[in-house]
């Protein structure tokens, strides 16, 4: 039997998701990898581009996932407000604790700018992403 035979209603056209988690995913990596190669070359670094245009490409991914999460119908927005705060929370407090120990080890001037920009940028993309792959999933309440 067919489900219209046993008097389901046929489901909806629904839009797909917009690539959020994705997104993030590559957000984190680039600034991760830049965060990895700042840290492995910081006594023989001469040039800066190569952090610098992984933070700006993790910024920019980051905000194209604001940007398709915002437009996004029918979401469950305080749902995903109240995983993402306490998931903000929590990465806040692992990027601080990473930012001090940059401080302990007399990380100073446009090092310490780089790799501070990169924390916000790790604590703001993983909340992003378990916020909106938890709400993705569940009823929108009005």
């Amino acid at each position: 039997m067919t489900t219209q035979a046993l008097g389901a209603a046929p489901k909806t056209a629904e839009r797909p998701f917009p690539p959020v988690t994705l997104l993030t995913v590559l957000s984190l990596g680039a600034v991760l990898t830049g965060g990895i190669y700042m840290v492995a070359t910081f006594r023989t670094a001469d040039s800066y581009a190569l952090p610098v245009a992984l933070l700006v490409a993790s910024a920019a991914l980051f905000v194209v996932s604001v940007l398709l999460l915002a437009r996004r119908r029918g979401f469950a927005w305080a749902l995903f407000f109240r995983v993402a705060r306490w998931a903000l929370l929590a990465y806040a407090v692992i990027a601080g604790m990473i930012e001090f120990s940059f401080i302990h080890n007399h990380v100073s001037g446009t090092p310490l700018l780089i790799l501070s920009l990169m924390l916000v940028m790790f604590a703001l993309d993983v909340p992003l992403s378990i916020g909106a792959t938890v709400a993705r999933f569940a009823t929108p309440t009005n």
